[in-house]
């Protein structure tokens, strides 16, 4: 047995690492491409070619945790329809690989890949994401989200306060920050615009050229004046006043931390998913919704699952007769079959945050799904055999 798993793991290892490589191949000349562009205009800052190829680089390691589950489906599907073709499998069939041993052999191996997308998803890609985001930062100026910025979102006793940063430098500086400071009642307090924040080692922000503005409900209070207004029929309505203030610096404490600004303004595919869990739970004890956050944490849990799916989708192709020369058309087929896979699961994604669906369901539903109608089609084929 030990013979028969060496045999099929070698084969699908390399027919894996072929496909991984061609398609990281395309997708680093695609991306060097429109990094032309780039290079044109930032050129004046010094932005030259073999920093763009890092820029580009540094882009693999996410492209490999997206595309080595349909690697790994390509790869699995050549490998079952060639030996099928050759009779290798039903050798392997007398030999006594049966089908509970042959779902339990590819399965093995899908736990081998599934740790190498989680690695790949989870560590490789958010570091060498955050590190061509450093990079580009230097020439090109901040990160942010276009021309609004990031929200978040604060509580402090019984204040709570709405912040807004435009962008966020590769140094950690912050740019164009502004905060709306709101009571209990949900009345607006006061409004701070500041040029420049950043964190400080006490976690609280340091804001620099601070435009301030405080609204106060105030209320004639001295009893004269009451009377005063009732004679001249004036009601006792509270009227805001407004103080402006401008300041060089200012020291606002905060429980917002840098990498919470951060998480805001990636996408949220990028962030590990213990970072990912964090922003979640800071989301929901500020009052705001986490339904995309949530869909995309699940995702990221049940993604790496997708290389079991992929090996189950394609253990069918084992057991089909197939006739000189139409070899070709069943890996085609099992190869629409994976991409439909990928676009299912993004279009749940999407239906999921617009119907308020469960995150996990919106999220493992696709798998699952898949995952019945491969295990029912190698049951089919077994039983018919």
């Amino acid at each position: 047995m030990n013979t028969i798993r060496r045999l099929i793991y070698g084969e699908i290892l390399r027919a894996v690492g072929f496909v991984i490589v061609a398609f990281l191949l395309l997708f680093f000349f695609f991306d060097f491409v429109d990094e032309l562009q780039a290079l044109n205009r930032l050129a004046p800052q010094g932005y030259t070619l073999p920093m763009a190829l890092l820029y580009v680089a540094l882009l693999v390691p996410a492209h490999m945790y997206e595309l080595l589950p349909i690697a790994v489906l390509i790869g699995t599907i050549y490998v079952m329809a060639r030996l099928a073709e050759s009779s290798e499998f039903t050798i392997l069939r007398t030999s006594g690989l049966g089908p509970g041993r042959a779902l339990g052999t590819l399965l093995t191996l899908g736990v081998g890949f599934v740790a190498l997308t989680f690695i790949c998803g989870d560590y490789l890609a958010p570091e060498a994401n955050r590190a061509g985001q450093i990079l580009k930062g230097r020439f090109s100026g901040e990160l942010t989200v276009g021309q609004t910025g990031a929200w978040l979102k604060d509580r402090q006793d019984d204040r709570s306060y709405s912040v807004n940063v435009a962008a966020l430098s590769p140094s950690g500086s912050m740019s164009n920050v502004r905060i709306f400071e709101f009571d209990a009642q949900g009345r607006l307090l006061s409004t701070t615009k500041a040029a420049q924040a950043r964190v400080g080692d006490d976690d609280a922000w340091t804001l620099q050229n601070v435009q301030r503005r405080e609204f106060e409900l105030a209320t004639q209070n001295a009893s004269n004046a009451s009377k005063s207004q009732a004679n001249q029929g004036l009601s006792g309505d509270k009227r805001p006043q407004v103080s402006n203030s401008a300041l060089p610096e200012l020291r606002w404490p905060t429980s917002l931390s840098i990498d919470m600004v951060a998480a805001a303004l990636l996408s949220p595919d990028r962030m590990q998913t213990v970072d990912l869990f964090q922003y979640i739970r800071h989301l929901d004890d500020n009052g705001q919704s986490a339904q995309r956050y949530e869909i995309q944490f699940w995702r990221k849990v049940f993604y790496p699952l997708s290389c079991l799916v992929m090996m189950v989708l394609a253990l069918p192709f084992a057991y089909l007769h197939f006739r000189s020369g139409n070899i070709t058309g069943y890996v085609f087929m099992g190869v629409l079959a994976g991409i439909s896979f990928f676009l299912l699961n993004n279009v749940f994604g999407f239906i999921g945050n617009l119907r308020n669906w469960e995150p996990w369901m919106a999220a493992a539903a696709p798998g699952l799904l898949y995952s019945l109608i491969s295990l029912g089609a190698f049951r089919w084929l077994v039983v018919r055999q």
